[in-house]
């Protein structure tokens, strides 16, 4: 790193963007991972479309009771 550095020709804001939504990362175990990855597989379909659609799944579930 250096000493110094020259800030002088920065542009302030440059990549600030006011309408940018944060996507959180979700972390899975690992065999909760592995469980997926496999149904994902063999079902022919993307691990975040399988645990979106057991997430909507639920969520129906749960306003069901309310």
């Amino acid at each position: 790193m250096k000493a110094e550095y020259d800030f002088s020709k920065a542009e302030r804001g440059k990549f600030y963007h006011p309408e940018a939504v944060f996507h959180f990362p979700v972390y899975l175990d690992p065999d909760v991972n592995d469980f997926l990855s496999k149904l994902a597989e063999q079902k022919q379909v993307d691990i975040q479309d399988l645990v979106n659609d057991w997430l909507r799944v639920n969520m129906k579930l749960i306003q069901g009771i309310e």
